[in-house]
């Protein structure tokens, strides 16, 4: 249990920061996203960069919330004590992943690195939207354990972005690559990453048939 503990306070506090940075980074700093958008070079689709500023604040937006919903729903002390919330909670979580989804999916013809990388980022906005519709399902089936796995699997991917962006930099300024060869490295890595993460939680932490106690306080 101690674990457990010590697992979801880094997972909250990496969760409070990243939604920190990013609402600071896109609304603040960068709203222009001059920097971001510098580095999306021969796109074979005309960018209207005021549209896509738009829908762009709304998937920050709507990413942050599921990143908070997901990391207040996975409290055992709000599972057990304040089921209501958490069934609202949930359906938030949901909602917000909805828009994700959709966003992304204007968004990643637009990805840096072409095909090579928005053909992958859209199979995973579907992968995440089914892993989510599946812990519903699971849910209203009152399967409470399996509702719980696809959970982690489904949250796991609220740090895509997160995850991309730590391996790019990495591969970029540790590696020498190209901004657009560590993008496409992050791309894939990220993906990589966040499923066998989710796994690792699912098997090891809460046990090896999945079916060990919450792992949060």
């Amino acid at each position: 249990m101690q674990k457990s503990k010590i697992l979801y306070r880094c997972m909250l506090t990496i969760a409070i920061g990243f939604i920190v940075y990013v609402i600071t980074i896109n609304f603040f700093v960068d709203p222009q996203a001059e920097r971001f958008l510098s580095h999306k070079i021969n796109l074979k689709h005309p960018l209207n960069k005021p549209v896509w500023l738009n829908v762009m604040y709304v998937h920050v937006v709507c990413a942050s919330i599921a990143l908070a919903a997901g990391a207040v729903n996975f409290a055992t002390k709000v599972q057990t004590q304040y089921r209501r919330a958490h069934r609202a909670i949930g359906y938030v979580y949901c909602g917000a992943i909805l828009v994700v989804v959709l966003t992304s999916g204007y968004m990643a013809p637009y990805a840096t690195g072409g095909k090579l990388n928005s053909v992958p980022l859209n199979l995973l906005s579907m992968l995440w939207a089914a892993m989510t519709v599946i812990a519903i399902v699971k849910i209203r089936r009152k399967q409470r354990i399996a509702h719980r796995n696809w959970m982690v699997r489904s949250y796991a991917f609220c740090y895509t972005n997160l995850c991309i962006h730590a391996i790019t930099y990495v591969v970029h300024q540790g590696l020498g690559l190209s901004y657009m060869h560590s993008y496409t490295i992050g791309v894939y890595g990220a993906i990589l990453f966040l499923l066998l993460a989710a796994e690792f939680v699912i098997r090891v932490v809460f046990g090896q048939s999945g079916k060990g106690r919450p792992i949060l306080p």
